[in-house]
């Protein structure tokens, strides 16, 4: 495990055993993704790097575009997702993928939440990424769905993952209401674009098994 700092944001990398395997970027609310990286091992997921990226202001680096303070107790949403897409793709990965044996064999990015709006956002902007997994996505994020229906993605991935709680639609917020609605209009538009998709509704609400949702997120794309 190696860990350094970019732009105030903490970089952990989990490097792979050998070379010619995968590497994926995943976005986390805090530490270093350890019980994460732990439990993928545990499944026997194939070898890959995995990098996870913590220290963000969800709110503000997350959103694709500024949407103000859509709830009482929430940071302003004030549309930075491209800014970190840069700070990802410009600063992060190479220093990261410094650590990775060998070649890479495909990139993959992942997220949960906010960061899992922010990965599929992110296929839109750049073809950097061949496989991506959006765990309980915030994609109730106003104009999103329109966005993400009215545009090409920079490059198809080949997987595309999609997971929800069940319960996240019961929400009394208007936003949050509309989650299911959105991610399965955009799911079964990735499919009709020939993407391998997989879309999978858990149990609970949106803060329910949150690593057992990444890490199953995870493992699929792994496992494709």
């Amino acid at each position: 495990m190696f860990t350094f700092n970019t732009n105030n944001k903490k970089v952990t990398v989990y490097p792979a055993l050998a070379g010619d395997k995968p590497v994926v970027y995943l976005t986390i609310y805090s530490d270093d993704g350890g019980e994460i990286y732990d439990a993928l091992k545990k499944l026997g997921c194939p070898d890959f790097t995995l990098v996870t990226i913590s220290g963000l202001n969800w709110e503000a680096e997350l959103s694709p575009w500024a949407a103000g303070n859509l709830f009482k107790y929430s940071e302003m949403f004030t549309g930075g997702a491209d800014e970190y897409l840069k700070t990802l793709t410009e600063r992060i990965m190479p220093q990261a993928e410094a650590y990775v044996p060998g070649h890479i064999l495909w990139r993959g990015l992942a997220g949960y939440s906010l960061a899992g709006l922010f990965t599929v956002y992110a296929l839109y902007k750049t073809d950097l990424f061949s496989r991506a997994a959006s765990m309980s996505g915030s994609l109730w994020y106003p104009q999103f769905k329109d966005f993400a229906l009215a545009n090409k993605m920079a490059a198809l991935p080949q997987h595309l993952y999609f997971s929800l709680g069940d319960r996240e639609c019961k929400a009394r917020n208007a936003y949050l209401k509309t989650v299911q609605d959105c991610t399965e209009a955009i799911f079964a538009h990735c499919q009709s674009l020939g993407i391998d998709t997989f879309y999978e509704l858990n149990p609970g609400g949106h803060y329910r098994d949150i690593i057992s949702r990444s890490v199953a997120g995870i493992n699929w794309i792994l496992t494709r």
